[in-house]
């Protein structure tokens, strides 16, 4: 393994761990208490949360994809690490297809089907997150010849 990988290796990793980290925040600590919010300030609230949490998550993701595809240009392969980029595939497509769709709902007033159905299907997204996280580490565990 070069350094130029490993060092990209271990870029990806961190990164994933830390988004990994970032949806359980989120499905923990923050969708469930959207309902808390109130009525009359849930619109505002949301918009706010929506422009942090882009803030925080677009640069990671972005970071995430690059390195991805910087691995699999330097030639980079394995089940671990192929199997881990499914996993992306499947995260972006739940969060455009399902989650987006919710949010832009939820941007017009506390709907509490909207904000269940936000919860419950964000669960995908946050196992799909563990997973990746489990299978990268994984994956650089086993470059490292340890």
């Amino acid at each position: 393994m070069s350094l130029n990988v490993a060092h990209l290796a271990l870029l990806h990793v961190l990164v994933t761990a830390a988004l990994t980290g970032l949806i359980w925040t989120v499905q923990l600590a923050v969708y469930p208490h959207f309902s808390a919010v109130g009525r009359e300030a849930f619109a505002d609230y949301h918009r706010r949360y929506v422009r942090g949490i882009t803030a925080a998550v677009a640069p990671l993701i972005g970071a995430e994809i690059l390195t991805a595809a910087g691995l699999l240009w330097l030639g980079v392969r394995g089940p671990l690490f192929l199997g881990s980029l499914v996993l992306i595939a499947m995260i972006q497509a739940i969060t455009f297809a399902v989650e987006v769709p919710l949010h832009r709902k939820l941007s017009a007033g506390f709907d509490a089907t909207a904000h269940r159905q936000l919860v419950l299907t964000n669960w995908a997204r946050t196992f799909a997150w563990t997973a990746r996280g489990v299978m990268t580490a994984m994956w650089l565990y086993s470059l490292s010849g340890w």
